[in-house]
């Protein structure tokens, strides 16, 4: 009962991790046409944000999605949601290739596009790689869990270098750190025999989603941040829109 009571309450609210990425897409599209408006901004629409992070947030997603799959039973409550979080990071990934122009970018969306194919196709066509699939994806959700924690950690660098948030959405960070703790409490009722890739992923999460939080507050408030905003300035207009 308290595993589907969580499950649930985890699945509600990860729609607002959902929501999150919508509104991280709604803001790069927002910067996209103030920049076809304003001619002589050479400031990218992604300024800022980083391909590290948001590659780092499609494993997370795609490594639950993949857990979720080879338990036994079908876990639904991270299977469905997580698929459509990969769906939706994708989409940022490639609003990032489309915008940067570079070989990096488009190596890592192609990369992407194919994990999210193959892997579930053949852990689905192929029974008896399900049996050994559960390991791998624990395996799988450690490594990510340290991709996860330098992603974020890259995100906070760039805010730091440059002194401003730029592209970067407070309220995707904010949406995220509520869906991390609501899939805490769903991971501990899992039990940690099965939850523990879960809980240590989500954990590592949190507390990088607050560390996030707090450099908005820094880059509003900070001397430094304002000096390294002003040396930015003088080499490129810089474009600002309320998130």
């Amino acid at each position: 009962m308290i595993y589907h009571l969580t499950g649930l309450i985890s699945a509600v609210i990860f729609l607002l991790t959902l929501g999150g990425l919508w509104f991280q897409l709604q803001f790069v599209w927002d910067r996209q046409r103030a920049i076809q408006k304003e001619a002589n901004l050479s400031e990218p629409s992604t300024a800022v944000l980083s391909l590290n992070q948001f590659l780092s947030s499609f494993l997370a997603f795609f490594s639950f999605l993949l857990y979720g799959i080879c338990l036994h039973p079908f876990n639904h409550y991270l299977v469905w949601t997580r698929l459509a979080a990969t769906l939706l990071t994708l989409a940022v990934l490639y609003e990032i290739m489309r915008d940067r122009k570079a070989w990096l970018p488009v190596l890592v969306f192609v990369g992407c596009c194919a994990l999210l194919i193959l892997a579930p196709l053949m852990l689905l066509l192929n029974p008896p790689v399900m049996a050994w699939g559960r390991k791998i994806s624990q395996g799988l959700i450690l490594v990510v869990s340290v991709i996860l924690a330098q992603g974020y950690s890259h995100q906070i660098l760039l805010i730091r270098q440059s002194g401003q948030t730029g592209a970067v959405s407070l309220r995707l960070h904010q949406l995220f750190f509520i869906k991390d703790v609501s899939t805490i409490a769903f991971a501990l009722a899992m039990g940690l025999a099965s939850g523990w890739p879960v809980l240590l992923l989500s954990s590592i999460s949190a507390i990088t989603k607050l560390a996030a939080m707090w450099h908005f507050r820094w880059v509003r408030l900070s001397a430094l941040a304002r000096q390294r905003r002003e040396a930015g300035g003088k080499r490129a207009p810089s474009l600002t829109i309320s998130d």
